[in-house]
């Protein structure tokens, strides 16, 4: 089901609650919402719909796939860029970096271990950072 963007920082004030089984719907629901945006958005937190659960949605070219619990093990070629957000008004300064690896859960709950780079790290980071209670 499409949700309702939430808007403001305080959404992203409190580190996001590690996501179960249970959650499955919120998956399901963030993947509907990014899609339903997708000419405004390339990546969402479930803290964005309303739901604190460390989950998030990225597109990466033609398709969209979500992480759950992401936790990003290591990560090199760091850079300073500026990010917008459809939660926040405005553009923000940030560091972020070329090269990443993130270890989660897929959208059917198995672990998984990947490595990123370019935008796909980029989106992956900034989405880390609102589970995390990060605002850029």
């Amino acid at each position: 089901m499409v949700k309702n963007i939430v808007k403001g920082k305080k959404i992203f004030a409190r580190k996001a609650q590690p996501a179960t089984e249970a959650d499955r719907q919120v998956v399901t629901d963030l993947i509907d919402t990014l899609r339903a945006n997708r000419d405004i958005c390339v990546g969402m937190a479930a803290n964005m719909i309303g739901v604190n659960k460390s989950i998030i949605v990225v597109v990466a070219g033609s398709f969209q796939f979500a992480m759950v619990n992401p936790v990003i093990t290591d990560r090199s070629g760091e850079y300073r860029t500026e990010e917008g957000c459809l939660s926040l008004d405005g553009v923000r300064k940030c560091t972020r970096y070329e090269e990443i690896e993130v270890d989660y859960l897929d959208a059917d709950f198995k672990p998984q271990h990947g490595k990123y780079s370019g935008v796909t790290a980029q989106i992956i980071q900034h989405e880390v950072n609102h589970c995390n209670g990060v605002v850029i």
